[in-house]
């Protein structure tokens, strides 16, 4: 077996979260969701607008809600435990991100509705996020408006990869919002 084969073959055992240098936690890379709705969220108004329109479809149709929030240090919130000098495991940062997404979704559905939803946090790109939490899915939703883009665009550049090359069908819900 050549160098780059093995390396390969290492590539393609890897689990779907990757464990801290000397630690025994493990932060997740991937959502495994088994059917129902799926819904991108990345704390925007928009992003707010299209989990509505996810809970109440997913409500009528009896399906599970799966809410998803890709994530990266750079746009992670800072961990209770961050301070001068010390930087927090990933582990703590991917909490923080739990937290904000709860919150976020508590803010738009109510408590008890929000209590309905399974939440995933993931340390990739939204595209890549999305695409394969939707693998196994009923349904892939996503808001056309985010953190990103540029005015007058009719969808960011999220919801525009995903509608090419999602594995479910997609809904993408348009809001007038800019945020």
């Amino acid at each position: 077996m050549t160098d780059q084969s093995a390396d390969a073959a290492r590539t393609a055992e890897r689990s779907d979260a990757i464990r801290e240098p000397g630690g025994e936690h493990e932060v997740s890379i991937r959502a495994v969701i088994n059917g129902g709705v799926v819904v991108g969220h990345d704390g925007s108004g928009c992003a707010q607008e299209a989990l509505q329109w996810a809970a109440r479809l997913a409500e009528r149709a009896s399906w599970p809600l799966h809410v998803v929030r890709s994530w990266r240090i750079s746009t992670a919130p800072q961990p209770p435990t961050w301070e001068v000098g010390y930087v927090p495991p990933m582990t703590d940062y991917e909490k923080a991100v739990l937290s904000d997404l709860e919150a976020d979704v508590v803010a738009a559905l109510g408590a008890e509705r929000a209590r309905q939803a399974t939440f995933h946090v993931v340390h990739v790109s939204p595209v890549k996020a999305l695409i394969q939490a939707a693998e196994h899915a009923d349904l892939l939703v996503v808001g056309a408006r985010g953190r990103g883009g540029f005015a007058g665009l009719m969808l960011g550049s999220t919801s525009d990869q995903i509608t090419h090359h999602a594995p479910c069908p997609v809904t993408v819900v348009r809001s007038r919002r800019r945020n």
